[in-house]
């Protein structure tokens, strides 16, 4: 049968979900392996209960078996009271092969709506039409968020592991290290000072949070065109970076000495020469790859030791949209905004209103994409965010001044 655009669109990105997971062990996928991450088996039930939840289950096609929208809800609470998310992994059921048949009969049924052309149809009522082609878009870049949630969680459960096998070549296939465009340090782009607009412009894609465009005024700045590199990390830890409170937020000087933290995440001296791990288990740290895995307390620190400082996401956004390519697609870059609404927020329409606004407090912003997005995914104003002592997403530093 040849699929419609949509049903198509559809199935290839339900199925690279499933690609994502396709060398790990049956038991890897129920393992929690901290409470900010989430089991393999949980991301596959839970984006196939969103696609139940706001496409099927409003047609009374629903496939969601009883019980199990405890499990899989991640935090709407207009669809029932959500399992805390430090609970995903002391659950052995549904077990994989139940979520895995559930993800095939939901598909079967998606497929089928998308065949009769729901998303484009503007027959009997155009204002609904156009929320079920929305709700249709969220569910795409929804599923899409998981996938590289699912790298970086995948990720942090073999780190754990380790110390039992090192040779763990998950997923090295497809999330490539990220690699500096080679150049001089000592290149920044130079913005004048003056009035800029931000913000989505209406004309594809793009989250609640990331409207309206709106302007801006940025006083003259200058953006780095190298990320902040391993080698240039090394100086800041070798010059006592981790040991200077001068350096540091006062919040991040007691998270650094809470969680006694000095050095990136997934680093490790082994026969005095700093490693790293990655997908392919251990290796030599390369200096002139671009640092990863750092909070934005470290970001923050090491850019005041670099006499620089975090771009605003009014700055980064500014340069990006001016150079286009050469600030994406590596990791994702703190910047030193905090994560609120713009001037004239307005969330997604029902439940689907709880996607983005409800999480505008305490979070901190990065720009830029990582390896591990999918390429459709990304656009220059998209606006990730996490709490700033986190650091298992694939970010990265860049400098402002």
């Amino acid at each position: 049968m040849r699929l419609a655009p949509n049903a198509e669109l559809y199935m290839q990105v339900r199925e690279r979900t499933v690609a994502i997971c396709a060398d790990l062990q049956l038991e890897d996928y129920c393992v929690q392996s901290h409470w900010f991450v989430s089991p393999p088996k949980w991301h596959l039930g839970h984006t196939t209960w969103f696609w139940d939840v706001f496409c099927l289950r409003p047609r009374s096609l629903s496939r969601t078996p009883r019980g199990w929208d405890l499990a899989l809800n991640s935090y709407y609470q207009s669809q029932g009271s959500p399992l805390p998310q430090a609970g995903r992994g002391v659950r052995s059921r549904p077990t994989i092969r139940e979520i895995m048949d559930f993800r095939r009969q939901v598909d079967e049924s998606m497929v089928l709506l998308l065949q009769d052309g729901a998303p484009d149809s503007a027959n009997a009522n155009e204002t609904r039409s156009e929320t079920w082609g929305k709700t249709f878009e969220v569910g795409i870049h929804h599923e899409q968020q998981h996938q590289e949630l699912l790298c970086m969680d995948i990720k942090a459960l073999l780190a754990m592991q380790t110390d039992v096998i090192e040779d763990l070549r998950c997923l090295s296939a497809r999330v490539p290290d990220p690699v500096s465009e080679p150049g001089n340090p000592n290149r920044w782009w130079r913005i004048a000072s003056g009035i800029y607009e931000i913000g989505d412009a209406g004309q594809g894609f793009a989250f609640d949070n990331e409207r309206a465009r709106h302007r801006v005024f940025l006083e003259a700045f200058e953006v780095r065109q190298e990320l902040v590199t391993n080698a240039e990390y090394l100086e800041f830890m070798r010059a006592d970076g981790y040991s200077r409170p001068e350096l540091w937020l006062s919040v991040g000087w007691d998270w650094l000495h809470r969680e006694g933290t000095r050095a990136p995440l997934y680093w490790r001296m082994r026969d005095e020469e700093w490693w790293e791990f990655d997908l392919d288990g251990w290796k030599k740290l390369d200096p002139d790859q671009p640092v990863r895995h750092v909070s934005y307390f470290e970001a923050d620190a090491c850019a005041r030791w670099m006499n620089s400082r975090l771009p605003t996401e009014a700055e980064w956004e500014t340069v990006a949209s001016r150079e286009s390519g050469s600030m994406h697609r590596q990791l994702w870059q703190w910047t030193q905004s905090a994560y609120l609404p713009y001037p004239g927020f307005r969330p997604f329409q029902g439940a689907l209103g709880e996607y983005n606004g409800k999480f505008m407090n305490g979070q901190m912003v990065l720009r830029g994409g990582s390896v591990a997005t999918p390429p459709p995914h990304y656009r220059v104003t998209y606006r990730n965010f996490f709490p700033p002592e986190l650091r298992w997403q694939f970010s990265g530093i860049r400098l402002a001044r």
